[in-house]
């Protein structure tokens, strides 16, 4: 039988036509698939902090993202009514249509309530006042029988009643005991730590942070967010144990080869 009469065969001709149906159908869906959902085609989410948040939406917009303003905060050295975060971060890949969340400063400040730490301990307080939108400014050691016990809360140089209304992002003033046979710690090693996170590392040691340098790199508090410490004050490399509540000053950059590298070695038995 002949390549002609196979073909002619009603069968194979009906099954031809089947698999040439299926791949049209494919190639159909493919094509729509390929409309509905821009595959292969992603957009790079452009910054759009430091703009007002009309400006923001409308860039989002021009690229078919759809930009909208889901939270607020209050920054005090930070420009008022701008866009202050948002999610997903610069640069990330989306598709088009993509929600974007902004956060932005807010215009006035938000009042919140002063709570009761006496009592907690040190980090339990530096939690609560996280929580409500209140800071940790310093902690003031004072002979007690219970170290890091908080003793008394001062704002503005007074001592605060709990339920008093004060701007968020206020610093608060901690005076916690200290025990002389429990009064000593040991320096964090902050090299190569945002600002936020070193703060956060020098607190929880029972520290303070205390002498904060910018070099010329960070030019405004955008740049001081995302500078990192090249230099302190006492070192955290083989640290000496130190009293708590030193001061531990730092040098932040936004050169990150000023950052030195750190060896360790193991300590022979």
């Amino acid at each position: 039988m002949g390549i002609k009469d196979i073909i002619g065969n009603w069968v194979v001709k009906n099954l031809l036509l089947a698999a040439a149906l299926v791949l049209g159908i494919v190639l159909v869906v493919s094509i729509c698939l390929s409309v509905f959902t821009r595959h292969g085609q992603e957009i790079a989410v452009p910054d759009m902090t430091q703009m007002s948040s009309e400006a923001a939406i409308q860039a989002a917009a021009d690229l078919g993202l759809n930009a909208r303003v889901t939270d607020s905060v209050y920054v005090r050295r930070a420009p008022m009514g701008v866009v202050f975060s948002q999610r997903p971060k610069p640069g990330s890949k989306v598709k088009s249509g993509r929600k974007i969340d902004l956060t932005i400063n807010a215009v006035s400040p938000k009042m919140v309530p002063m709570p009761s730490l006496v009592g907690l301990s040190m980090r339990q307080a530096k939690a609560e006042l996280s929580s409500r939108g209140l800071v940790l400014g310093k902690l003031m050691y004072v002979s007690d029988i219970a170290t890091n016990n908080v003793l008394r809360q001062i704002y503005g140089g007074s001592e605060i009643e709990e339920g008093t209304l004060l701007e968020s992002g206020s610093p608060v003033t901690l005076v916690v005991g200290l025990n002389k046979d429990d009064c000593v710690t040991y320096p964090p090693l902050v090299l190569g730590m945002k600002y936020q996170r070193a703060m956060d590392a020098i607190q929880e040691g029972s520290l303070n942070v205390g002498r904060t340098v910018f070099d010329s790199t960070v030019k405004d508090y955008a740049d001081s967010l995302a500078a990192v410490v090249w230099q302190q004050r006492p070192a955290g490399v083989e640290p000496t144990a130190v009293r708590m509540g030193t001061e531990v000053s730092i040098w932040l950059t936004l050169d990150t080869s000023k950052v030195p590298i750190i060896e360790f070695t193991e300590m022979e038995d």
